[in-house]
């Protein structure tokens, strides 16, 4: 069986011939069917977030139930499942109070590895760490028990392996994070894969405005596709005057920042009415420190938060979404503009990165 490593940060993964352990208590093996191209993978390729080396990427996927170790009773050989990089112990405070991705028994230990602390991927005798202990970009891996969400076998591949991350994260942060009003008026910066869910979640939610917003026009036409009412080039002049002139002069009531760097952050925080909520939503590089008016945020009563994964529950909310695209209500065709094998990954992520495609998506054999 292959798999894309990466031997060294900023260097392209390697297909390589791995080896494969067999799961333990606990833990089930998966037969990979898709996996999606994300930008969080790029940040471990680049150093961005630093990892232990040799690294199988990727953590957005789904795929087979082949084979489970003992104990494991949540799922069995041929099921189909979406991987979860959230694992829940469901006992800790967050897990018992419905905030699993916050959960603290199973999050404790280095995540590249199983919860043993041991790595079940080799390549040469040598150990593969795993990605958010998946490593998606794998024909087989082993991984706990927690970390798959079986769901109906209907569900086409790429569109399964993209619930587990960016629409998860896009939907989830409207829908399970802000919980907005029907009526509201939204704006979303980033129109890629989580951009694009976020408009998704808005439109599920009957928000009466979503203004997108981003620097590429391509990404802006496609943001309409998915239901933004109104679209803005943030390489132009006065944004958020533009902003406030689609909203009466106020300011919208919800902004979800796709992108998560200091100028983003400050527009999303300029751009909310007095009451409103400015949500982060994309993962900020380490050492990135946002800037803002405290003045501002006291005498408009302006609230900052952020949300990972969309604050989801994976096993419940994952077979809701699947159901949502089954129903016609989530547009997740349209979201895959490009298809790869396992040897064209390192073509995926250059499309990404030069904005051309909202999700690029491996498909196995």
């Amino acid at each position: 069986m292959k798999a894309a490593v990466l031997f060294k940060v900023n260097e392209p993964l390697q297909v390589v011939d791995v080896e494969l352990d067999p799961p333990k208590a606990g833990e089930v093996r998966v037969k990979m069917k898709a996996a999606g191209v994300c930008q969080s993978d790029w940040h471990m390729i680049n150093g961005d977030w630093p990892s232990p080396l040799p690294l199988v990427p990727g953590h957005e996927a789904a795929g087979i139930i082949d084979a489970v170790g003992d104990g494991v009773t949540t799922v069995k050989p041929g099921d189909h499942v979406i991987f979860s990089f959230r694992p829940q112990c469901g006992q800790c405070r967050y897990c018992s109070a419905g905030r699993p991705v916050l959960c603290i028994g199973r999050n404790n230990t280095p995540g590249t590895t199983l919860f043993d602390g041991t790595l079940r991927l080799k390549h040469k005798g040598t150990g593969l760490n795993q990605m958010a202990r998946i490593g998606t970009f794998s024909e087989q891996v082993v991984v706990p028990a927690e970390m798959v969400v079986p769901i109906r076998k209907d569900m086409p591949w790429p569109q399964a392996a993209l619930v587990g991350c960016c629409v998860a994260t896009g939907v989830g942060a409207v829908t399970r994070h802000a919980k907005i009003e029907a009526g509201s008026t939204v704006l979303v910066i980033g129109c890629g894969g989580v951009g694009l869910n976020i408009i998704q979640g808005a439109v599920l939610s009957g928000a009466r405005k979503i203004i997108a917003a981003d620097l590429r026009d391509n990404k802006l036409e496609m943001a309409r596709t998915f239901g933004a009412t109104d679209t803005i080039n943030t390489t132009g002049e006065k944004v958020v005057e533009q902003i406030k002139a689609l909203t009466g002069g106020l300011g919208v009531d919800y902004a979800f920042d796709a992108v998560s760097i200091d100028k983003t952050q400050a527009l999303a925080i300029d751009a909310i009415c007095p009451g409103g909520r400015a949500v982060t939503v994309g993962v900020p590089p380490l050492t990135m420190r946002a800037t803002y008016s405290p003045f501002a945020m006291v005498f408009g009563e302006k609230v900052v938060s952020g949300t990972f994964y969309g604050s989801v529950r994976p096993s419940v909310d994952f077979p809701v979404l699947v159901d949502h695209y089954m129903n016609k209500r989530l547009n997740l065709d349209g979201l895959i503009s490009r298809t790869y094998t396992l040897e064209q990954i390192n073509d995926g992520f250059k499309a990404m990165m030069g904005g051309e495609v909202a999700r690029g998506v491996v498909v196995f054999d």
